[in-house]
Formats: structure tokens, sequence, C-alpha cells
């Protein structure tokens, strides 16, 4: 049979993915595993969640014309210490992954399933990086916008079946106790919200850790002792919500307040650490076609980064790796005459689609809808634009991941765009290879095309981590 009569009778789709992850997994392990000359102490691992190269250049284009500073990822990327990579995203069970599997190449090593945490297509469980690092002595913590239970962060920490059993996943953070936990996810540890009614919080406390609930919790929390600190009852408010509600942001850390606090901490211990830290609300945002709440969040999560680099700078010891776990939605700035002054119209938006979104009963006029609009985001729409977005709040037909309130995201962004010039590919995660940003000491190599597998490794040698 010739390759191409094979390749389109569909015999790919078939076995195509676990001959993908048989290839992955012993290119990471044998052929393209560089030894280097001087290894690293310390790894911060960054994560901007479901981040599409549009995302990046959207933010980087905000960031520089509104605020007249570029990005501090493009920065560190124009530099000449950085390594680049373009990464493949793909999973045991599909070229497009989710965040479990994606995560979970990074924290075991393997590609496994879509919805699985680390745990393999037959069952097998693969040690988690964390977990690793932290029997040999090394510092280890999660940082996220998102539950500190979800997939991202879980990833690097625990193995489970399924992603979704994040109270299960809490009560496995309770034994392994690293060292720093800091994102949102309240539902999952109180009793008040848990399906077995356990007060996880007072578990915690009593197993020695320091429970943070607010900024003012965190800002004490020393060195010592395993923080835990849970901000919100789900995800952290969008960074612009979060910006103009004086309650928030006195009470809730941002994604850059909290990498401050975690590398203090870690920075500590005399063995060294690792830090994943994980931008999780671009892809929320991603889902929901809302632009402002994405291209904020990416600074805001670009803002962590230039925390990062600036520790790995003076400290001269640790790797700083940026990345994605895969791309979403594929957004970007499309050409027209208004172009510039459309997108421009982003640097004044006072608040993102869910929340205006929000503040909307089905009850309500479609004059309020357009004068909530009007004042916050100053996009003016029309009689017919806020009768079709009403509409939605009464036959409640839209759907999509992180929509409980069934909200009229996709009819919002298109018409939006007319006035932006942003559009999306798709509600939902992308097959796209992505950027993958290296910063640290060492001479050492690495491929200009990898797995997402190959960075499990990659890390445990480059700290001088054996593990049989």
């Amino acid at each position: 049979m010739k390759r191409r009569d094979f390749l389109s009778k569909g015999t790919l789709g078939a076995v195509g993915l676990t001959w993908l992850g048989q290839f992955t997994d012993a290119f990471h392990t044998t052929q393209h595993l560089k030894k280097h000359a001087g290894k690293f102490k310390n790894v911060i691992f960054m994560v901007s969640d479901g981040m599409s190269i549009g995302t990046l250049t959207m933010a980087h284009l905000l960031k520089s014309r509104k605020y007249g500073k570029p990005s501090n990822w493009i920065s560190i990327i124009e530099g000449l210490q950085t390594r680049r990579s373009l990464m493949d995203t793909s999973s045991a069970s599909s070229l497009v992954t989710d965040s479990a599997a994606a995560s979970s190449a990074w924290g075991g090593g393997f590609k496994v399933p879509n919805g699985s945490l680390n745990v393999g297509v037959n069952g097998e469980f693969y040690k988690p990086i964390l977990q690793k690092c932290k029997s040999k002595g090394l510092a280890v913590g999660c940082v996220t916008t998102v539950p500190i239970t979800h997939a991202t962060p879980a990833g690097f920490c625990i193995n489970q079946s399924k992603r979704g059993n994040q109270d299960d996943i809490a009560l496995q953070y309770l034994d392994l106790k690293f060292d720093v936990m800091l994102g949102g996810g309240s539902d999952f540890f109180s009793g008040l919200k848990r399906k077995d009614k356990r007060d996880l919080f007072s578990d915690f406390k009593n197993a020695g850790f320091q429970v943070a609930k607010n900024k003012g919790d965190l800002a004490s929390c020393e060195f010592g002792k395993p923080i835990l600190g849970v901000f919100d009852e789900g995800g952290l408010p969008y960074a612009l919500d979060h910006v103009n509600n004086k309650e928030q942001e006195s009470s809730v850390p941002t994604l850059a307040e909290m990498t401050t606090k975690a590398l203090d901490v870690l920075n500590k211990n005399n063995k060294g650490f690792v830090l994943q830290i994980e931008g999780g609300k671009v892809d929320w945002a991603a889902h929901a076609n809302d632009a402002p709440a994405l291209l904020y969040d990416q600074i805001a999560f670009d803002d962590a980064v230039g925390v990062a680099y600036d520790f790995a700078q003076k400290n001269g010891e640790t790797l700083l790796i940026i990345t994605t776990d895969h791309g979403n939605a594929n957004p970007g700035l499309f050409y027209g005459d208004k172009a510039n002054k459309n997108f421009e119209k982003l640097f004044l938006m006072k608040q993102t689609n869910e929340w205006i979104l929000k503040q909307v009963k089905s009850s309500d006029s479609p004059d309020k809808l357009k004068d909530l609009f009007a004042t916050y985001q100053g996009i003016e729409l029309t009689k017919e634009e806020s009768i079709t977005l009403m509409n939605q709040y009464s036959i409640q037909t839209e759907q999509g991941i992180y929509n409980n309130y069934k909200l009229p995201f996709k009819q919002l962004a298109e018409i939006q765009m007319k006035q932006t010039s942003v559009s999306w590919g798709s509600m939902d995660h992308s097959g796209d290879f992505v950027e993958l940003t290296l910063f640290g000491p060492g001479d050492w190599k690495f491929p200009g095309y990898i797995p997402n597998t190959y960075l499990h490794n990659f890390i445990l040698e480059g700290l001088g981590i054996i593990i049989s």
C-alpha cells in the first residue's frame, strides 16, 4: 500500500496517535536529551493557558501602544541569551489536547488521554515532577488564577484519571504538603461546598499549613511552613475587572503578587525549587471570545513574567520557561481601514464582556444592555444588536465551557468584531504548535522543535535529579 493511500483511508486516525506518543517519548528520552555544561538550581515554569499566537501578539501591541512599553515576553525573546522552540501539544487521544493531558506531558513525561492527569492509556501512573523534586529536597509549588485544583497545576502534582475530580485533587494536596499552592477554588476546600462536606481548610491548618484567604493573609505567611492560598470560590477575577473593583483589588492578589510571594518563600530553600505559574483565565476568556478579558489577563500574565525574569536574571541559577499548553480560539487583529482605531477601543475598556453580561436579567430592556456597553467599553450597540443579545437571555441556547450562566458570548463577539477588528476562529482549543521561550544558565543545546513531553526529562536532567 502506498503511503498516501494509507493516510487517506483514515488508518492514521486509528493508530496515528499511539504511534505519535511512542515516537515523541522515544524522541525526548534518547535522541535529543542534550547534556549541558552548567546545570540550573531552580526552575520557573510559566504557562499562559490557552494562548494562541494571536493572543501574544495583540497583548504585546496593546501594552506597547497603551502603556508605551513592550511586553516582557517579547523583550525576553529579543535577548541574545534566549532559546526558542516550537512545541507540539498533541495528547495520546487527540491531535488537539486539553489542559490536563498537556500539563501531564510536562508533569509526568508521557502523553496521556485528554481529561487524564498523569494516568496513561492503560491506566499507568506516571509520577509527577513536583513529587520527584520534593523527594530530592527541593521546594515546590504552583500559582494560578484559576482553582489550584484545576488541570494545569494538578498535572505537575498528582495522578487522577478524571480532571474533574477536584474534591479528590484537593485532598491529595493535603498529603503531599507542597510548599506553596496559590490560586482560587475554595469550593473544593470548604465543608459547605465539598460533596463529602469535609472542611479541608481546617485539615490543612491542623496539618501545619498556613492558610491564606486574602492578600493580607498572604503577606503574613512566612518560610518554614507550607502555604495554601485560596482567594476565590472558583477562578480569580479577570484582571480588567479586578483593577476596576477596589474591594477585589485590596483583597485578591494579582498573579504578579502571588509570583513575588512564591519566589520569596521558595528561594529560601538551599537545595533549590521548582515553581509552576499559570495564567489560567487566559484560556477561559478565549473560550468566551471575550477580547478585553483575554488581552488584559495576558498582560497580567506578562507582568508575572517580568517578576520571574527579574528574579532569574539576578539569581543566575534559575531556568525560566515561558510557554502555553495549547492554542485556543485563534483570535487575531484583522485588516481594515479602521483596524488601528478600532483596536484602540480596547485601551479604554473598563470591564470584560462577562462582567457586563452578568449585570443583565432577561426581564431588562435592551436599552440597559446598550447603556452598559457604552459606559464600560465605549461600544455602541444598535437597537437590533441589543435586542438580539437580550433574546438569548430568554432562550438560553448558548453553550460553551465555563459559561454556566449561558451568556451570549459568541453573538457578542461577532458584534464587537466590527468595532474592534478582533475576530475569532472558534470557541475551543486548537492543535497549533506553540511558542516556547527559555532563559537561564548553562551552555546547553535545545531543539528548535519538540514534543511537549521533552521538557520533563530536560528539567530533571538539568536539576541533576536521577529517577530510577
